[in-house]
């Protein structure tokens, strides 16, 4: 348990005791909604019950919920009203994150929110509030920190192989289509979206930078629409950031380059060593569409260990064999989600690392909006 932190309360009448399976809802039968679902069919201790649609007569809803013997829901009202939920996973579109999720907390059932947890800071508080008094657990979904090379970044930071992290680069050029944005009417849309590429695809890496680096404290940054006329919202986003430990990071964020060509984050230490995880060649994948790359370890200087990255890469290529690596990442989330449920505890991310990210994603938006720079809040973010 984190200091400070309510334990989750049990809300259980013996069922872990004898084994019975978390029972989860999903409201959102969309792309992602069909990764998670994919994702539990494979976890012995979940077990996916019911879908919720957008409305009456979802094809979508119901095409899901009869690939995994589910029932529907009209909505999430009626899938909270049906019962026989321990927890629910919300995969709508963004701007519904917020108040999706402090329904199903209120109504007592565990959260699991998918990226990004909201759209503002007070929105995550909102959300965390809304759990912590119902003592449900509020997760989110961060599943590349599930990505073995990502894992051994941390590692080495944590464990001072580096000295103290100073700075980080954060790349993201990729490329998304005038197809992409049509597959939904949501997508590249203020109302619908809430953002382009730093909410979408760029809020996966920084999710990263803040685990690697800890609590932004300061954000100048720039947005720009370089070649997508058709959508409403930024496809490139470039920021500099300080961290309270005093690291200092750069964060490129493109949808702008066709073909996509990389996403990786490097970490320099006060030592001279270097860390780096690739998390895509190419364009970030699109769920449901098109598979994840193969992440690795492309940058490590440690002394000692320089000679390690190509041992690496063919354990991760082992590892990763036979697997379904389009949800592979998600069920390994999952499944500690299902650990922390049972265990009474929080997750491994939960409802504040969710925020600080989106804290750091909003801010480089009123960056750019403002002109000026602009200082995260500490007291709020300590909530």
């Amino acid at each position: 348990m984190r200091e400070g932190r309510s334990p989750i309360a049990g809300r259980s009448t013996g069922d872990e005791a004898i084994g019975e399976p978390i029972r989860f809802g999903i409201v959102g039968p969309g792309l992602v909604g069909q990764v998670h679902a994919a994702a539990l069919s494979r976890i012995p201790g979940a077990r996916l019950v019911a879908i919720a649609g957008s409305g009456p007569g979802s094809a979508r809803a119901r095409e899901l919920a009869a690939a995994h013997g589910a029932r529907v829901a009209d909505d999430l009202d009626a899938l909270i009203g049906d019962g026989g939920l321990d927890a629910v996973i919300v995969c709508t579109p963004h701007p519904l994150h917020a108040e999706q999720a402090i329904a199903a907390a209120r109504a007592g059932l565990h959260v699991v929110v998918e990226k990004p947890m909201a759209l503002t800071a007070a929105d995550c508080t909102a959300m965390i509030e809304a759990a912590e008094s119902s003592g449900v657990i509020l997760s989110v979904i961060s599943q590349r920190r599930w990505y073995a090379p990502a894992r051994r970044v941390k590692a080495a930071i944590d464990e001072g192989r580096i000295g103290a992290p100073a700075l980080a680069t954060l790349e993201i050029l990729g490329w998304r289509g005038p197809e992409y944005y049509a597959m939904d009417g949501w997508r590249g849309t203020r109302a619908g979206e809430g953002g382009g590429v730093l909410v979408n695809q760029a809020v996966h890496l920084l999710d990263l930078l803040c685990w690697f680096l800890g609590q932004p404290v300061e954000v100048d940054g720039w947005t720009a629409n370089v070649n997508h006329p058709e959508i409403e919202v930024e496809d490139t986003a470039v920021a500099a950031v300080r961290f309270a430990n005093g690291a200092l990071a750069s964060i490129v964020a493109s949808n702008s380059q066709r073909p996509g060509l990389h996403g990786r984050i490097h970490v320099h230490g006060s030592n001279g060593g270097s860390v780096g995880v690739e998390t895509d060649r190419g364009s970030s994948f699109v769920a449901g569409v098109s598979l994840p790359s193969e992440p690795r370890n492309d940058l490590w200087t440690i002394p000692g260990e320089e000679d390690r990255l190509d041992g690496w890469i063919e354990e991760d290529r082992l590892d990763l064999a036979g697997v379904d690596i389009a949800t592979h990442h998600h069920e390994l989330q999952l499944r500690e989600v299902v650990a922390a449920i049972r265990d009474g505890r929080l997750p491994a991310v939960d409802g504040r690392d969710g925020r600080t990210t989106v804290a750091l994603m909003a801010a480089i938006d009123e960056a750019s909006r403002s002109g000026r720079r602009i200082r995260l809040d500490a007291e709020i973010m300590a909530r």
